[in-house]
């Protein structure tokens, strides 16, 4: 079921005007730039909606609210993008119904479309996340993954949330990332790429180049990004902010350390060459290094290491 009557259709072909003019308008670039994204988006970041993502989106919620209140009988993602979070906790039993927003008419038209074709009781809206267009307490649930850092009035934002939940109602975010986290993250995704593309400048190794406008359709892509990621969070912070919006039993949680050390040059890599060199062999290799990795970071640094340290952080509160 759709409800995308009255929105605009995606530009997936942007302008070098309106490009240039997102430089300075974080919602334009983020509506650019994830409409651009939006066809491919689900195969950059490795997106699935079986078995390893439903268990991935699973964890990550129970690991911050627990599993106490589930199914929710009506859940919103905020920011939903190709709806990776709510598609996969909907299949994993946790949301009964679901609704995606999202300011890219890209997104939100491909996350309608993965819905349906995976059977799933999902409608759509093209939405500012300042701006929810649902009444007040329409749903038990609202959640979203890598969107906060997207949005410029993050404090506006979360009372929005708190307004379209019920009362009694819980939000979860996911996916955020730490300010430690994002410098040490960026910096090793900028030496990957430039490590991937410089060396496959040799003859020898030509073949694992990708042509040279894919290259720089990509720079420009990564251009962009840097516009539209427009926060980091120190976990303290993002729980402040949230009780300053409204919420109660607020608490914040941080993953993915080692996991984050290791992940950022191997999705790098991966963009940097041509997708076909990236056998089968070699992503089993990457899912399960990561979850080794993953493990050590839960089991054992968790437990020793200062939560500031961990690239993720989630946050959950409920609305009195």
């Amino acid at each position: 079921m759709t409800d995308t009557a009255h929105d605009p259709k995606p530009n997936p072909h942007a302008t070098e005007e309106e490009v240039q003019a997102a430089y300075s308008d974080p919602k334009l670039a983020n509506i650019l730039y994830h409409d651009w994204e939006a066809g491919t988006y689900d195969e950059k970041w490795s997106i699935s909606y079986d078995e390893r993502c439903i268990s991935y989106a699973t964890d990550v919620f129970n690991a911050v609210a627990g599993e106490e209140g589930q199914p929710y009988p009506t859940a919103m993602e905020l920011g939903s993008g190709t709806g990776f979070f709510l598609l996969n906790l909907m299949q994993g039993g946790v949301i009964k119904k679901g609704s995606v927003t999202d300011l890219s008419p890209g997104m939100v038209q491909v996350a309608l479309r993965n819905a349906r074709n995976l059977g799933l009781d999902v409608d759509g809206r093209v939405a500012d996340a300042e701006r929810i267009p649902y009444p007040d307490a329409s749903f038990d649930l609202v959640v979203g993954h890598a969107v906060l850092h997207h949005i410029p009035d993050v404090p506006g934002a979360l009372r929005e949330v708190l307004r379209v939940l019920k009362p009694g109602g819980r939000f979860v975010f996911a996916g955020e990332p730490t300010r430690i986290g994002n410098f040490y993250a960026r910096k090793l995704g900028q030496l990957t790429w430039w490590l991937t593309t410089n060396i496959t400048k040799v003859p020898a190794l030509n073949d694992w180049r990708r042509p040279q406008e894919e290259l720089d359709e990509s720079s420009r892509a990564a251009a962009l990004e840097a516009v539209v990621d427009l926060h980091t969070f120190d976990p303290s912070e993002l729980e402040r902010m949230a009780l300053g919006a409204g919420a109660v039993d607020v608490r914040a949680v941080t993953e993915e350390f080692s996991a984050a050390l290791a992940g950022w040059p191997i999705r790098t890599f991966e963009a940097a060459v041509p997708q076909e060199k990236l056998t089968v062999r070699w992503r089993m290799f990457a899912y399960h290094l990561w979850l080794r990795l993953s493990a050590l970071d839960k089991k054992v640094l968790a437990k020793v290491l200062p939560r500031e340290l961990f690239y993720n952080v989630m946050i959950t509160g409920i609305k009195p």
